[in-house]
């Protein structure tokens, strides 16, 4: 049994430094980097918890008198990114720690992309290869995670929406990989049952949507099994009766899907994030809720990898639709709805969502194509 109190360090390649406590070398860290004035992005609900509080006191008994930037959304746009960047600039910031789940992170990602680029913020879209005009240095980056769900703190890309469109918009570049992430389990203890669950469901759609991606990823597929495993073994555990063990388990379950989904997405990915543009909906609950329909979506063609899954999770029916039918129960077992109209949809949005889901840039990886007829019917059967 892994012993979780022990403070370890792997480099995968971001140095990640884990273990219960770990945080507590924050201060010591920016001290040792030269850094004495920290922009700490973050959500408004993290902001006002203890442990937050803790840190920024950590930080000042330091002599690193830290700013605050937490005017962002659940599902962030940017216009946040631009306010960060004024933050960082008008108090005069030497670094930037991005503390929470995958919305502070992506805000303080794209906040340290626009320091030192001054292009429209989209004109460093990746999918109109906007990564070349990423030529600058950035702000020294560190991430600390706070939830077990997008791993978006050893990532390189982040999701920003527009303001008007709500239409989600990828910022990527190497340079965008956090300089060390401090992932502390502990930071992660008092969440509520829904975030941990629906957060832990994001983790899980990123291992199960990069393992049967289309693309030739052997390292990845590897690694998005043991996150399947994990997630499997530790998942109920974490949400309802959670320790140390079990939150550990679920933050490198996170990081290694946020490794995995290099490969690619999916059916699933596109399915959700429309939800979030259109109706706001949390990510991981809109990954949670479509994610049985889309693997059921790609059983058909991958049987052997389905089979591969069932075994990792250890199900006695070792076929697709055993995992599908595990997808329904482990949602209804995390008190997760498993029908879409149970977070607001409607029939009358089904047309739109179609839309929007056929434009988004996860499902030419799935591993079977996807019609915009598909994404119409999938959202009925979840409805």
């Amino acid at each position: 049994m892994t012993d979780f109190n022990i403070v370890r360090q792997y480099n995968f390649p971001t140095t990640i430094r884990f273990g219960a406590g770990v945080i507590k070398e924050l201060p010591e860290h920016l001290v040792s980097q030269g850094l004495k004035r920290p922009l700490l992005v973050t959500d408004p609900l993290v902001a006002g918890l203890e442990f937050f509080k803790a840190i920024v006191a950590g930080l000042g008994a330091k002599g690193l008198p830290a700013e605050v930037f937490s005017d962002i959304h659940k599902n962030p746009v940017k216009s946040d990114v631009e306010k960060g960047g004024a933050a960082y600039k008008g108090t005069d910031r030497d670094c930037i720690i991005g503390i929470g789940g995958g919305a502070a992170m992506d805000v303080a990602r794209a906040i340290a992309l626009r320091i030192h680029h001054h292009r429209d913020l989209f004109d460093y879209d990746d999918l109109i290869g906007g990564d070349q005009y990423v030529t600058e240095e950035v702000p020294y980056f560190i991430t600390v995670p706070t939830t077990s769900g997008t791993g978006s703190e050893v990532g390189r890309s982040a999701i920003i929406s527009e303001d008007d469109t709500h239409r989600k918009r990828i910022l990527f570049s190497p340079k965008l990989l956090a300089k060390i992430v401090y992932a502390d389990p502990l930071l992660t203890m008092d969440l509520p049952a829904f975030v941990t669950a629906a957060t832990g469901m994001d983790a899980l759609t990123h291992n199960l949507e990069a393992y049967i991606a289309k693309m030739w990823h052997p390292m990845c597929e590897g690694i998005a099994l043991q996150g399947v495993s994990l997630i499997t073994r530790s998942i109920v555990a974490a949400t309802h009766k959670p320790d140390l063990e079990s939150r550990s388990n679920m933050m490198i379950a996170s990081l290694m899907g946020a490794v995995a989904f290099q490969k690619g997405l999916g059916v699933v990915h596109s399915l959700a994030h429309p939800l979030s543009s259109l109706l706001d909906t949390h990510h991981g609950l809109a990954n949670a809720v479509n994610l049985p329909y889309g693997m059921r979506f790609n059983v058909a063609g991958s049987e052997d990898k389905f089979r591969q899954i069932a075994r990792t999770m250890e199900l006695r029916d070792e076929s697709g639709e055993g995992v599908v039918e595990q997808l329904f129960a482990l949602n209804k077992e995390l008190g997760l709805p498993v029908r879409l109209r149970d977070v607001g949809l409607k029939q009358e949005h089904i047309e739109t969502l179609a839309d929007l889901a056929f434009a988004d840039f996860c499902h030419p990886n799935n591993p079977k194509p996807v019609s915009r007829e598909d994404f119409k019917k999938l959202y009925m059967e979840a409805l």
